[in-house]
């Protein structure tokens, strides 16, 4: 068999991979330990995400005429892929989490749906909460007010009710009255002189 022909399924097998993929984030994995690399692979593979190393004359082939054709000139050195089809944030969060504990792991760049980011910039994405985690937090805002509604009614069906309310309305009203009778006092007769 030819090489090429020995090439062609792991080119295939990496353009699968990313074909409906919302991110590609690629590292460095060099200096890692045994243990730190298998924790980093656990992490990775509960978080839905897959974590390959490919060498980078394959990815270069399976990133051309792709979204992915911009990560192409960060192929440098020894690379690992990591691939979330769901959360778009998830490989940068976890890979740049990672990488505060194990320093021999460096981000060189990633594709987060569509935009390509540098290793900064996939940092500043590892920010960003994961799509469950904004929508309960907009839950949780959607879910206050009316809660707080909820109680302020319960508050007053146990204070009787809102005739026990409208009491201390109904004695306010007489503190106008001596307003009303000004006018009066006014309509005294003009003398002419």
């Amino acid at each position: 068999m030819a090489k090429v022909e020995l090439k062609k399924p792991i080119v295939e097998e990496i353009a699968a991979s990313i074909k409906d993929a919302q991110s590609v984030v690629l590292v460095d994995h060099r200096g890692l330990t045994v243990e730190q690399d298998t924790e980093l692979r656990k992490q990775l593979r509960e978080a839905g995400i897959s974590y390959k190393v490919y060498k980078n004359t394959m990815m270069n082939f399976a990133f051309q005429g792709t979204d992915f054709e911009s990560l192409i000139p960060y192929l440098e050195g020894p690379s690992a892929m990591a691939v979330s089809k769901e959360d778009a944030t998830a490989p940068a969060r976890v890979l740049c989490k990672f990488a505060k504990t194990a320093n021999a792991l460096e981000v060189k760049g990633g594709v987060v749906e569509g935009t390509l980011y540098d290793a900064q910039g996939i940092e500043n994405v590892s920010k960003i909460p994961s799509r469950e985690e904004l929508l309960s937090r907009l839950l949780g805002s959607m879910q206050s007010p009316v809660a707080n509604f909820a109680r302020v009614l319960n508050q007053l069906a146990e204070k009787g009710g809102a005739s026990e309310c409208a009491a201390p309305a109904a004695e306010e009203a007489p503190a106008e009255a001596p307003a009303e009778e000004a006018p009066a006092a006014e309509e005294a007769p003009a003398t002419e002189a």
